[in-house]
């Protein structure tokens, strides 16, 4: 029997609840909408930092040690849901508000656009902020750092698209389940398996990178910004095409065209 404001909410009610969010989320006034997004950057960017020294001089073996990392990363979006940022690729959702024509072409991109600078600023700046306070130079972290972001630029184009697609999937439903929570607890739990998995996959996220990536430059790694936009463009375009058409569309055919 359900429980009206303790079980879950069904997921033709999470289509109207994630709609009507993405209605909001489009018509944010600009400087708040750059500013939260700035915060999930950097929100993203803790997690990032957190994954690195976690997966460091592991023992426990490789698979053990890419769960962990995963659960540490989950840290970044249970800030962004629960704490309230404007992160990019969860606002790939917002094509379900858009596909029924609740906002206009020009304030799904505007969103995207600004929310997608804001988040690189804030990654970036953390990237410089961790860095300059030496906690990964000299020690094993630094070396993690540029291991991972060396791994991140070696892949080809079509690795980072792929990677990048079935990331956002992931990310998008994590925070399509958290729209069925309604407790703070809720939302965690229902954020840290799918962001886990994803990480633990080794799947790609465009706002991660712009900590790890950066981080990693700084900390010694071999790139340019060359090898940064060859990372960054597919994972990009791989993000939307995973986070906005393959949950978001997905659903909006399934609940939304009525």
């Amino acid at each position: 029997m359900n429980v009206t404001g303790i079980d879950a909410y069904a997921p033709a009610e999470i289509a109207r609840r994630i709609e009507a969010v993405g209605v909001v989320k489009a018509k944010l006034p600009f400087l708040k909408l750059l500013m939260l997004a700035v915060l999930a950057g950097v929100f993203i960017g803790f997690g990032a930092a957190f994954y690195t020294v976690v997966v460091t001089n592991e023992g426990v073996g490789y698979g053990v040690a890419r769960l962990l990392g995963g659960a540490a990363f989950s840290l970044g979006l249970v800030l962004v849901v629960v704490g309230g940022a404007e992160l990019f690729t969860g606002n790939n959702l917002i094509v379900m508000a858009w596909a029924d024509k609740r906002i206009s072409t020009g304030e799904l991109l505007r969103n995207w656009g600004v929310s997608y600078v804001g988040n690189a600023i804030g990654g970036v700046a953390l990237a410089f902020a961790v860095y300059g306070s030496g906690v990964l130079d000299p020690g094993a972290a630094g070396a993690t750092a540029i291991r991972i972001a060396e791994s991140k630029l070696a892949l080809s184009p079509l690795e980072s698209f792929l990677r990048g697609a079935l990331c956002n999937a992931l990310v998008c439903l994590a925070i399509w389940l958290s729209f069925a929570a309604r407790s703070v607890t809720d939302k965690i739990l229902a954020i840290l398996f799918p962001i886990t998995a994803f990480v633990a996959l080794g799947f790609e996220h465009s706002i991660a990178n712009f900590y790890l990536i950066p981080v990693g430059l700084l900390a010694g790694a071999e790139g340019g910004l060359f090898n940064i936009a060859g990372n960054l463009a597919p994972v990009t375009i791989g993000n939307i095409v995973g986070g906005a058409g393959g949950v978001a569309g997905v659903y909006w055919i399934i609940y939304g065209r009525d």
